[in-house]
């Protein structure tokens, strides 16, 4: 039995994610394909536009045999958090052979090589590095001439460290480096739009291009050839009655956080510095919403994904401390099933027989099972959800989800 691992958003799941999940089957020879899947909060630092359970089906239906929670920890991390927990999820489940991503350069070798470098750190990388800091530059372009300094043979591919998906491809080989782990990672070339790409003039799509067509129109007239049937029918059906979900209508949510911790700063939360911080006391009597707080806070330095992933971290109450405990005892404690196709059942008998970590499939299980840090860990996933839930009941008065992850099942399909 050989099995590959994705590590994925699926907001929404899309043609390009389809294709993926076969290429990868086919690349890597695979018998079965687990998805590690952030739950309802995604990396970039925004609720997901449709809840877990209705993204985790559109998987299943299109080629994925199980589907895993990424603990929200390391869903709403810097990209380097987010690779090395869910890495580390694939790789403690004892069974994950492959792990496929998207690139938009497709070069394996490459994206390794980069990672080599970076994770060696030589003095000639940390002289220049140090320096270029020192100088006020932002870390990117430190990072950029110190690669130019320590290895000039890498100069040729130097515009690979400035799209997303080659990034987040870096950080997933650096992370398996890190661990020894026995994973061998595959890349498929992005196909279609870029990551960033709002178009909808190609099959294959991004995932932003969708959201931004749903958020214009207000209906998914203009998305449904660019998303599989049944991942279309899926979404149409709970449209109106449980999603579309936005970043503002976390709103009032996230102000009252910010009021709460105002007398005390910011700075226990993932990402945000003294100055950071600062900045967000000294700006906060101007809080209209959401999205215009990240615009008001951003900077030269501070990107806007990364202030809404910072903002994310206060209204979640996600610590710093925690995520620093969690990687120093490998990261995670449990695999959450989400849910798996009924004909993958000798999947979960191999991962239960060869995991070092419990495999969830009722939360009830939990206590027998995890360790104190696992669930606090467990909690945060359930609190997560629960926020988010609670916002879509509001919206959607009629959704026919009562929100409780305690008695939501597990999807068999």
């Amino acid at each position: 039995m050989k099995t590959v691992g994705i590590i994925a958003e699926y907001n929404p799941f899309h043609n390009g994610h389809a294709y993926q999940i076969a290429k990868a089957k086919e690349m890597t020879g695979a018998d079965y394909c687990i998805i590690a899947m952030c739950g309802d909060f995604v990396q970039r630092g925004a609720p997901a536009l449709a809840d877990k359970y209705v993204r985790t089906e559109a998987a299943l239906r299109n080629g994925a045999d199980l589907v895993l929670e990424l603990p929200a920890y390391y869903a709403l991390g810097s990209a380097e958090y987010f690779a090395s927990g869910a890495v580390a999820l694939l790789d403690r489940l004892g069974i994950t052979d492959a792990l496929c991503f998207g690139s938009e350069c497709g070069d394996i070798s490459l994206l390794s090589e980069f990672a080599a470098r970076l994770m060696s750190e030589d003095d000639v990388f940390k002289g220049v590095l140090d320096r270029y800091l020192r100088m006020g530059q932002t870390y990117p372009t430190a990072r950029n001439a110190a690669l130019h300094a320590s290895a000039p043979h890498l100069t040729p591919h130097m515009h690979i460290l400035a799209t997303s998906n080659n990034i987040l491809g870096i950080e997933y080989c650096k992370a398996l480096s890190r661990r020894n782990s026995s994973i061998k990672p595959y890349t498929t070339h992005r196909a279609g739009s870029a990551y960033h790409d709002a178009s909808l003039l190609n099959t294959y799509c991004s995932a932003l291009a969708i959201r931004e067509a749903i958020d214009t129109a207000g209906d998914l007239n203009e998305v449904k050839s660019l998303m599989p049937p049944v991942a279309y029918e899926l979404l149409a059906a709970q449209f109106g009655r449980s999603c579309p979900v936005h970043t503002n209508d976390f709103s009032l949510p996230l102000h009252y956080q910010l009021l709460s911790e105002y007398a005390y700063g910011y700075t226990r939360h993932p990402d945000i510095d003294q100055d950071l911080s600062d900045r967000i006391t000294n700006l906060l009597p101007s809080y209209r919403n959401f999205t215009d707080f990240c615009e008001k806070l951003k900077t030269k330095n501070r990107t806007y994904t990364r202030i809404s992933r910072s903002l994310m971290h206060i209204l979640l109450r996600i610590d710093r401390e925690d995520l620093l405990t969690f990687q120093a005892e490998d990261y995670v404690y449990y695999a959450r099933v989400l849910g798996f196709r009924q004909d993958a059942t000798a999947l979960l008998t191999a991962i239960k027989a060869q995991s070092s970590i419990p495999l969830l499939t009722r939360l009830s299980d939990a206590d027998g099972l995890l360790s104190e840090n696992g669930h606090k860990m467990l909690a945060k996933d359930i609190y997560v959800s629960q926020i988010y839930q609670s916002l879509v009941r509001n919206k959607f008065p009629y959704t026919p989800y009562d929100g409780n992850e305690y008695t939501r099942q597990v999807l068999k399909i």
